[in-house]
């Protein structure tokens, strides 16, 4: 949808440090200043718009009162990753500087996102974590976010690795397809012979099955071993850094992370990886608030 007339809202399209935004500004006047909301859309890098999210803007804009900006990042493959991620941490570390001028308090800013708009939004805050310079992100929201790209045989990929719109063949294509990636290394990025084992052990202790409850398991099976394939690994080494994978970031960064809200749904192969980055952040002391949706899908 365009920026039509909104009775309720201000809406008007604007660029912060390049990157295109929209902005919604309730009309009301308020006694003091309003929170901000930094939207970061889905679209695994390689869809989606400001357009397509309008709605979604407008109902958080009215509901919270407050004013939201959406960032229009460019779409990968055209833009090369990690175009994305700095663009959306560009377009936040802008409207931090500035939040007085849309009548924002900087203190209560938080950054939101779907899917790999929930990528975008941790990475940004992971970057941001330690900066003094700006003001601190007050919380992130993040709706079923991708968070890792090592395991692919999660219960939760088992479980909907069929399930509509987002089937566990296709988010590996997606994420190769927004890498800029050979799709032919899909079958062996599933079976996992990306990773060597000397980096799965390293992980383990956040990335595993056994770290989720087992009400989430049920009908799980172990994955077989595979056969450690170097040439692929050398392929898909973006998918070893955490603004990728933002499950693998150090305790170092995940302590300095805000308060955060994580929405998993049930029928979702990104399910899990909601679920483990919960148990990490908690095991950080970041406080943590998890609303699942048990009839909910990706």
């Amino acid at each position: 949808l365009p920026a039509w007339q909104d009775s309720q809202l201000f809406i008007k399209d604007l660029h912060f440090d390049g990157v295109p935004m929209r902005i919604y500004l309730p009309r009301e006047p308020s006694a003091s200043k309003r929170r901000g909301v930094v939207f970061m859309h889905g679209g695994c890098g390689i869809f989606g718009s400001i357009r397509s999210y309008e709605r979604i803007c407008r109902y958080i804009a009215r509901k919270s009162d407050s004013v939201v900006v959406s960032v229009g990042y460019h779409l990968a493959p055209e833009h090369r990753y990690p175009a994305q991620t700095l663009e959306c941490l560009s377009a936040t570390v802008h409207f931090l500087k500035t939040a007085d001028t849309y009548g924002v308090d900087p203190a209560r800013i938080i950054v939101c996102g779907d899917s790999v708009g929930g990528t975008f939004a941790t990475s940004v805050c992971q970057e941001l974590g330690h900066r003094t310079d700006i003001p601190k992100i007050r919380a992130q929201v993040l709706i079923y976010p991708f968070l890792q790209g090592l395991n692919f045989n999660l219960p939760s990929h088992q479980k909907n690795a069929a399930v509509a719109f987002l089937p566990r063949e296709r988010t590996v294509h997606f994420i190769l397809k927004y890498l800029n990636k050979d799709c032919s290394l899909k079958e062996p990025i599933l079976a996992g012979s990306h990773v060597p084992e000397s980096i799965n052990l390293k992980y383990r202790k956040w990335i595993n099955p056994d770290l989720i409850a087992d009400e989430f398991k049920l009908g799980y099976k172990p994955a077989l071993p595979t056969l450690f394939l170097p040439q692929v690994h050398e392929e898909v080494q973006e998918l070893f850094e955490a603004r990728v994978s933002p499950l693998l970031a150090e305790d170092a960064v995940i302590c300095g992370l805000p308060d955060t809200c994580i929405v998993t749904c049930e029928h979702d192969v990104l399910r899990d990886e909601g679920l483990l980055y919960k148990k990490r952040l908690e095991d950080n002391n970041v406080h943590v608030t998890w609303h699942h949706v048990e009839k909910g899908f990706h």
